[in-house]
């Protein structure tokens, strides 16, 4: 099969989605001059980073006490752990929805947070609580990573070369390993002295004050990357969401495609993890806002769009609850709060997986 240009995979995936496509307008809808009052998805984007640009300057300038230099430094520490939490989250989700072509699950499924939770707990059953605060660094967070990544290599390598192997047994199979390491991890848990289990436990929720500024360039630089990949590859993305028979006959090897993207989604939410914690179900909603949000199927649009209203998500969240309610620890709390409900929402609205 011959390979075609992003540009000609552009046009075809454009004529093929048609009306019919997520999220596009139906052109049997308003009248013509209700449509043209229409807002662009690139019109909304621009919208939506001038609020981010807007939101970040008042998180980072407004309600300063004490010393300037010190409290500018660590807000813009957590601006940067920010743009990366919302970065990976909402990519990684975007481009797992995609391969899956099913817009209720999340990364989390393959088991990546309960792998995240085991590597810690057996960190303190081994070495006790104290070890903790002594690893930390960047290797520790390179080193997490690359484990991570290395089990979903092994995971995705063993099951598409296998006879029977396809998305929907891989999905099956991280499901299992992600209930497998939270029983294990909650059983070690309970043999924990609760001095280490106290810890244990501030490096099982997503965090953002307490990420060290020396991890934010490294962060950066996966970030950069992954992102100049996928954004290379978005019309192919686009094609993807045609479905396999669609993506082949436009002239693309599905295989591949699904497994690179996998790989990066492992990345993306294996540096997430590692660097602020868990976060299940962030990535989610925003996501799902950037289907609502962004009014178009095409990634050129729907993974920036992610990006921002991720960013847009956690700066507003952390400045409101940090000034006006003065408990700033809790907004990775109620945002995975607000996201489970979300996601049962959908799923009882949808009626299945």
């Amino acid at each position: 099969m011959s390979r075609t240009s992003p540009s000609t995979v552009a046009e075809a995936t454009t004529t093929s989605a048609g009306p019919g496509a997520p999220g596009e307008v139906a052109p049997s809808g308003p009248a013509p001059r209700a449509r043209r009052r229409t807002l662009t998805p690139g019109v909304r984007l621009a919208l939506v980073s001038v609020v981010v640009v807007v939101a970040s300057a008042c998180f980072l300038l407004l309600f300063i006490r004490g010393g300037f230099e010190f409290v500018i430094e660590r807000r813009a520490t957590m601006l940067g752990a920010m743009v990366v939490a919302a970065f990976t989250q909402g990519v990684a989700t975007v481009l797992f929805h995609t391969v899956t072509n099913n817009r209720i699950l999340t990364p989390s499924i393959m088991g990546f947070d309960s792998l995240y939770t085991l590597m810690q707990t057996l960190m303190v059953v081994v070495f006790g609580g104290e070890v903790l605060a002594r690893t930390e660094g960047l290797p520790k967070v390179i080193a997490q990573t690359l484990l991570m990544v290395a089990f979903a290599t092994l995971l995705y390598r063993w099951l598409f070369s296998g006879r029977f192997g396809n998305l929907y047994v891989l999905l099956l199979v991280g499901v299992v390993f992600g209930m497998a390491f939270s029983s294990v991890s909650t059983f070690l848990q309970r043999l924990l002295s609760p001095t280490d289990y106290d810890l244990l436990s501030t490096r099982l929720f997503g965090r953002m004050s307490n990420v060290d500024a020396d991890y934010l360039p490294f962060a950066a630089v996966v970030c950069v990357a992954v992102g100049v990949v996928v954004w290379r590859r978005r019309f192919r993305l686009d094609a993807l969401t045609l479905g396999r028979d669609t993506a082949t006959n436009l002239g693309i090897d599905h295989q591949r495609e699904l497994t690179i993207m996998l790989m990066l989604v492992a990345l993306l939410i294996s540096m997430s993890t590692a660097l602020v914690g868990p976060m299940t179900f962030f990535g989610f909603v925003v996501a799902t806002l950037a289907y609502r949000v962004t009014g178009s199927h095409k990634h050129q649009f729907v993974l920036p769009m992610a990006f921002l209203l991720g960013l847009a998500t956690l700066v507003v969240g952390q400045f409101v609850l940090q000034h006006v309610f003065y408990a700033a620890g809790l907004l990775t709390v109620i945002i995975e709060f607000v996201g489970g409900i979300v996601f049962l929402f959908l799923l009882l609205r949808k009626g299945a997986l």
